[in-house]
């Protein structure tokens, strides 16, 4: 009975307590939370329970998993100590990487709910999810050593991995040179402020929205929902629009090919009433002038404001069909056309194709012509 009991006792007491210290604290945090409620630290860090409550049941079982006395487990010993140390290791990167995001995330929250600025925000929370990716492969590769540091015969290769990080470097740099290469253009994009999640971009011809920035690509997610997956070093090779930096607000052009006839002063009065009705117009600015011309048209060119590139081009698209539809019911005659003439039809071209050749005026066909003189 004492053989069936002890085991038992060890397994079910650490259970127990583990279930009750993860308790405690929640609700250590709950409290907490109530009473200050400036800050969201306090509630990001009850995520982190689980993973508590890992460390500490497997903490505790290694401490006391001999004291079973199980016939099992004393055969095995060596090997059950060896995993439970392996799965300490795991959960405690685990609890570590939950309790850093925790305190990252936390910060850009408070950050950003005490900033008016939106660019200043998405610069933030650039820096912030690299800054957590950075974290999270430190954390990693420090967990991965310890592990192998457990390992009979490989204590070298761990130390190594922990303590030879410049040779690593140097041979990595070798054999993945793009890799790195991307790994320092990110830390570049990130704390260089070139571009920032949120942005709106023109890369290779595709228009988008920056929707994530790691240390080795970014991805921009075009206005078709499309995802443009780029390596980050593209951003600091190559020249590319950032129609965000300096602020959202942007100028849209609307282009027509009229007649030169078309009634311009009407035309911006109707520009005027089609953007106080467009809810996409910031009332910043807008224009319509004559920026060209041609021996058959002219080019008019209307100005529109909008806050974001969403809305100019919600703007120039209702200008656009609005404009023309008015000019097709009032002015149609300001539409562009084509002058067209009969085309003249040659007289050799026509005997080979069959076609009878016209008369002339004296009522003679051609060849054959009246004779004069005598005889």
């Amino acid at each position: 009975m004492e053989n069936a009991l002890r085991p038992l006792t060890v397994v079910g007491g650490s259970v127990v307590l583990t279930l009750l210290l993860g308790w405690v604290v929640d609700l250590l945090l709950r409290r907490v939370d109530r009473h200050h409620p400036e800050t969201p630290l306090w509630g990001l860090l009850r995520r982190c329970r689980l993973p508590l409550q890992v460390v500490l049941l497997t903490a505790l079982l290694r401490g006391t998993y001999r004291e079973t006395q199980w016939q099992l487990i004393e055969d095995h010993e060596a090997g059950i100590g060896h995993v439970l140390s392996l799965v300490l290791i795991g959960a405690s990167a685990w609890l570590v990487i939950r309790i850093v995001s925790a305190v990252v995330e936390s910060t850009y929250v408070r950050y950003a709910s005490s900033t008016r600025d939106p660019a200043r925000v998405r610069r933030v929370r650039t820096q912030v999810t690299l800054i957590m990716r950075i974290v999270t492969a430190i954390v990693v590769v420090v967990a991965v050593a310890a592990m192998l540091l457990t390992f009979p015969g490989m204590e070298k290769v761990g130390a190594s991995l922990l303590a030879s990080a410049g040779i690593i470097g140097i041979v990595a740099g070798v054999a993945a040179q793009s890799t790195l290469g991307n790994l320092f253009a990110g830390f570049q994009i990130a704390f260089g402020d070139m571009v920032r999640i949120g942005d709106t971009v023109v890369v290779d011809g595709e228009w988008g929205t920056v929707e994530e920035v790691t240390l080795t690509f970014l991805a921009v997610r075009t206005w078709d929902e499309r995802r443009i997956t780029m390596p980050v070093s593209y951003f600091t090779s190559k020249p590319f629009e950032n129609w965000s930096r300096g602020g959202a607000q942007m100028t849209g052009t609307v282009f027509f090919h009229l007649d030169h006839s078309a009634p311009v002063s009407l035309m911006r009065e109707k520009l005027q009433d089609i953007l106080r009705e467009c809810g996409a117009w910031d009332g910043r600015d807008w224009s319509l002038a004559v920026t060209d011309t041609t021996p058959s048209t002219m080019q008019v060119r209307a100005v529109v404001t909008a806050k974001d590139a969403d809305d100019v081009w919600t703007a120039r698209c209702a200008v656009r069909e609005q404009m023309i539809a008015w000019l097709c019911e009032q002015h149609p005659y300001a539409l562009p056309r084509i002058t067209t003439s009969p085309a003249a039809v040659d007289g050799g071209a026509a005997a080979k194709s069959g076609t009878p050749a016209e008369d002339h005026d004296d009522g003679h066909p051609d060849g054959d012509q009246p004779r004069t003189g005598r005889g």
